[in-house]
């Protein structure tokens, strides 16, 4: 890969400077689940969830990760935050292997990786308020004095399009799409460089998407973000992503730009996935009825 920068005008077509380093590498990544067995002899089996997974993603770009459910996409994203140890393969970021680091240094680089989740109902505690919300991971890692928290905490509100006096709410005094900007305002708060979207809008009103989605890209923009995108919807993975990864049953069957994959889907499951996305394109509607004989 060469370095520097260089503008990104494919389907997206904001301009976006996009770096060509390589934020994160996941190398033949594979997890398996042990099977109970039944009887004090019972052979011990596992179910392999991803197998043989490899991709890269480039500082300041988007990666979809998309497929059916029970395709492995959500594993591997907690395996790259931590939440799930791999049975094999390598997760190397900033240089390092996550796999192979314990103690202070995992929880430094930790850090610089934050996920939202899909419902930000759930994933928020409901007895803190907004302040404490925000201002808590920046407690757990030292970061700044208690009135620079406060500070952060009130510009990351604003930054996502909340008023300050939001700060002292509970998260059930907000509708689905605030409670999801408050998620990503604390996935913020700890200054990550690598963002885990888990699904991120499939729990909103499709009004409501598109609004996150705009402030999703903007952010990365403002910080230079690099985002892994999880979801199932490849309607808003053309509006996000730059290159995509297709899964079926724990394996990458597909990779390319978005442009590839929309324009030019090479497995007959790609095709599929596409085929549910409305469409009033005629040159689609013909290539996924050829898809379907």
């Amino acid at each position: 890969m060469s370095s520097g920068a260089e503008t990104y005008t494919g389907r997206n077509g904001d301009g976006r400077m996009s770096d060509h380093g390589t934020a994160l590498s996941v190398r033949n990544l594979r997890k398996e689940f042990p099977l109970r067995g039944e009887g004090l002899f019972a052979k011990k089996e596992f179910k392999v969830a991803v197998q043989d997974v490899s991709f890269e993603i480039g500082e300041g770009k988007t990666l979809a990760l998309v497929g059916e459910s029970g395709s492995g996409k959500s594993t591997v994203g907690l395996m790259l935050l931590g939440l799930l140890a791999p049975t094999k393969g390598q997760i190397l970021f900033e240089g390092r292997d996550l796999t192979s680091l314990r103690g202070p240094e995992r929880l430094a680089l930790r850090r610089r990786m934050q996920v939202v989740f899909q419902d930000p109902y759930s994933s928020l505690n409901a007895r803190m308020t907004v302040r404490e919300t925000l201002t808590e991971g920046m407690l757990v890692h030292r970061m700044g004095a208690p009135k620079e928290r406060e500070e952060k905490a009130a510009r990351l509100l604003t930054q996502v399009g909340l008023p300050e006096s939001a700060l002292d709410r509970y998260p059930h005094e907000f509708s689905g799409g605030q409670r999801q900007r408050i998620a990503i305002a604390r996935a913020l708060s700890v200054d990550p460089k690598f963002i885990v979207l888990d699904e991120p809008t499939s729990a909103l009103d499709v009004s409501v998407q598109s609004q996150v989605l705009n402030l999703l890209r903007r952010l990365q923009r403002e910080y230079g973000l690099t985002f892994l995108f999880v979801t199932h919807n490849l309607g808003v993975v053309e509006y996000l992503a730059d290159e995509v990864c297709v899964m079926e049953k724990g394996l990458i069957v597909e990779q390319g730009t978005v442009d590839e994959i929309f324009d030019t889907p090479k497995q007959a499951y790609t095709q599929r996935l596409l085929s549910s996305i409305p469409s009033l394109d005629p040159s689609r509607h013909r290539l996924l009825a050829a898809a379907d004989k």
